[in-house]
């Protein structure tokens, strides 16, 4: 068993990142305690039901202590949950995030410091559109982007801090990159804001269209509109977050995609198959090139066509 990196560690938030998190870091030996807190009672008593870690009555019972704090919560909330939780932590501590918009999380964890706690903004670039203490599992962050976007800070004590929480991250299965937070918003609102807007709103004009039963939608789903449709399962208050506190990153790629969507509806209008050729053709290699890099499975159907227990982990 490798050493753990950290002797306790607290997460605040026991949804599907921060039940993963607890999960992963007593399957790994990552940290020696697991300490959780979740403001919902609910919450709390599943947790504790499932076997998550220690389940603590109160944020202050969670986090003294901790040699670091993991907020895993909405980013909305990141800045009143940090300021709550930044007096109660001992010096020399580290407090992270999981949140997937770094700028708006740099700001609101900076608003907190007060000279004794590291502030290190995170994301783990993993999730399913399960959502709960019941969701969670340890290998979630197995083969799974980490990025990391440290503050403004040179000093060789924030130095040894943003190692540890690589260690931390390196040990439960991810590979840790550091990346300017304003870039990191602008590849994520691609990769990532995006997609999920349009699986949300592609799910909702399916059922909103007049000329369609809703029975129908769901009886003949094609593959494509079935993942359109878990994407859009996701939790809608961490993605409402998202897009108010990245909205120019997101409506800069919107505005691109909006372009881009009115060229192929000329294509089309005016019969352009060499255009539609050409832009699908492009499009493909992309999809190569995401499978060559590991990122998802090649698996016909992503491997959901394969005998049960013989499916690609990774689809």
């Amino acid at each position: 068993m490798t050493e753990p990196v950290f002797t306790k560690i607290a997460i605040i938030g026991a949804g599907l990142i921060g039940a993963s998190i607890a999960r992963a870091a007593q399957e790994y030996g990552a940290a020696e305690s697991v300490v959780l807190y979740d403001v919902s009672d609910n919450v709390r008593q599943r947790a504790a039901g499932i076997g998550l870690g220690n389940i603590a009555a109160d944020l202050g019972s969670a986090v003294t202590e901790a040699d670091c704090v993991f907020l895993c919560v909405p980013v909305g909330a990141l800045e009143a949950v940090a300021a709550d939780a930044v007096p109660l932590m001992k010096a020399g501590a580290i407090l992270t995030d999981v949140g997937s918009v770094k700028e708006q999380a740099a700001s609101a964890l900076s608003a907190a410091a007060d000279g004794r706690v590291h502030i290190i903004p995170g994301h783990p670039i993993a999730g399913t559109e399960q959502s709960g203490p019941e969701a969670g599992f340890p290998t979630l962050f197995q083969n799974a982007w980490h990025i990391l976007t440290p503050l403004a800070e040179g000093d060789a004590d924030y130095a040894e801090a943003i190692s540890r929480l690589e260690a931390f991250w390196t040990q439960l299965g991810a590979t840790v990159e550091t990346m300017d937070a304003a870039r990191h918003d602008r590849v994520l609102a691609i990769t990532s804001h995006l997609p999920h807007l349009i699986a949300f709103n592609i799910v909702a004009t399916a059922f909103d269209m007049e000329t369609v039963e809703q029975g129908e939608v769901v009886k003949y789903s094609a593959g494509g509109f079935r993942d359109f449709t878990r994407i859009a399962a996701s939790d809608p208050v961490m993605w409402r977050d998202v897009f108010l506190h990245n909205k120019d990153a997101v409506l800069e790629c919107l505005g691109r995609f909006s372009e881009d969507l009115a060229a192929l509806q000329r294509a089309i209008r005016w019969g352009d198959g060499e255009t539609l050729f050409n832009e699908f053709t492009r499009a493909r290699s992309i999809r190569k090139a995401i499978i060559d890099a590991g990122q998802d499975s090649g698996a016909v159907n992503f491997g959901r066509n394969l005998p049960k227990g013989d499916e690609d982990e990774s689809a």
